[in-house]
């Protein structure tokens, strides 16, 4: 059941909050939810101790904290917070740097490109899709969940709870 949590539903969790966010600017709450849910299962399938989840709790309480301020600032999405917090609970505190460093790049070239979108015509076949006209007109901000989830699926394998469900 833990290898199931760690190699369908995260990746999957994952790509689906990219694709929402792409094609409806939104996260929705339920992907957060269902990804805190699956890792309290991976938690008794997997025999984590209480000192490890507490670990994990507070990486996600800290990306939390820090999401809200953001969001509050209207920096990020309330719904890229939320993602980020729950992506922080999987990943816990090992690779945390390297998540919001990975992310920051990622969304550093899909802004690049958005804005090199919002300068050239939308080809024909993509002038009547509704999310290609909010990105290239600037009516919509940037789809950040690309980025976090991007960054979660690369970060994933060097974290501590990957290498002790799936050794070597």
């Amino acid at each position: 059941m833990s290898t199931l949590c760690l190699l369908v539903v995260f990746p999957f969790l994952m790509a689906y909050a990219a694709a929402s966010d792409i094609l409806t600017m939104t996260i929705p709450n339920r992907i957060s939810a269902v990804l805190t849910g699956a890792f309290a299962l991976l938690c008794v399938t997997a025999g984590l101790g209480l000192s490890d989840i507490a670990s994990h709790v507070g990486a996600g309480a800290l990306v939390l904290a820090v999401g809200f301020g953001l969001f509050s600032a209207g920096v990020i999405g309330g719904g890229d917070a939320k993602l980020a917090a729950a992506t922080a609970l999987w990943l816990g505190y090992g690779p945390l740097v390297d998540y919001v460093l990975i992310a920051a790049l990622i969304g550093g070239a899909l802004a690049a490109g958005v804005l090199v979108l919002r300068i050239c015509p939308l080809p024909v076949f993509a002038a009547s899709w509704p999310f290609a006209l909010r990105l290239q007109t600037g009516r919509a901000v940037m789809p950040y969940g690309v980025a976090l989830a991007a960054a979660a699926l690369v970060t994933c394998p060097s974290a501590p709870l990957w290498r002790l469900v799936l050794p070597a």
